[in-house]
């Protein structure tokens, strides 16, 4: 199973264009040989909580039309996508919601982010279930950014029997969680983990980039570099 950790400077608050460049970098991933791949924590908008509160108009539904082009993409390449954006939820505020649109352009899962960071817990619901799907029998957990503090995620996908935990996450160059979280993750619980992260400015600093994946020994198996769009490429499960 080969996957390709992605990384992009989000347009803030152009769905239409970001849906553009994930479905690039789609057909991309896939002539590469990739079979799914993993984008940044509300890659679908860029990482704008103030933003999305404020312009209802960003919430998008599991179904919205503007995935079009993600569905087709994946159609296109054989390949899954992992895309996250603020989604609606069953209550009044959206989620931090990862959906998995399958090779086939269906949809796969959703996982609605559980622990909410900062600002996002005021414009945001945090979800209450763990995220898993099922690629060509290999078993995947979800977890988004600040969820890959707390260990018990991992966990519980271990026990689970995932064989591999997929983040979507927010990070600067400077965030201690390329060395601390992501690595120990994967070395705890015998699980790769394959980061998606951003390049550019959002509400939370710049990204930093170097997407890629741990081993399950928490050793470094791919890397996106600091600076340049595209993605790296992971054999894992």
């Amino acid at each position: 199973m080969i996957v390709a950790a992605t990384q992009f400077a989000p347009v803030a608050g152009d769905v239409h264009a970001n849906v553009r460049t994930i479905a690039g970098l789609l057909r991309e991933a896939g002539a590469a040989g990739a079979r799914i791949a993993v984008f940044a924590e509300l890659c679908l908008t860029g990482y704008e909580p103030s933003l999305i509160r404020d312009v209802p108009h960003l919430v998008l539904t599991e179904d919205d039309p503007r995935l079009g082009p993600v569905r087709e993409a994946c159609r296109a390449a054989g390949i899954a996508a992992v895309v996250n954006g603020p989604v609606v939820a069953t209550g009044a505020r959206p989620g931090i919601t990862t959906l998995v649109v399958g090779p086939d352009g269906s949809l796969l899962t959703r996982y609605d982010k559980q622990h909410l960071y900062g600002i996002e817990a005021e414009v945001f619901a945090p979800g209450t279930g763990d995220g898993r799907f099922v690629l060509d029998g290999v078993r995947f957990a979800l977890a988004t950014c600040y969820d890959n503090r707390f260990p018990a995620l991992a966990r519980r996908a271990a026990a689970d029997d995932c064989a591999v935990y997929l983040a979507s996450s927010v990070l600067a160059a400077d965030n201690d969680s390329f060395e601390t979280v992501y690595p120990v993750r994967a070395r705890e619980f015998g699980l790769p983990v394959v980061l998606g992260n951003v390049l550019g400015p959002n509400e939370d600093g710049t990204g930093g980039g170097r997407a890629g994946a741990w081993g399950p020994d928490g050793e470094r198996i791919a890397d996106a570099g600091p600076d340049k769009p595209g993605f790296a490429l992971a054999a894992v499960g």
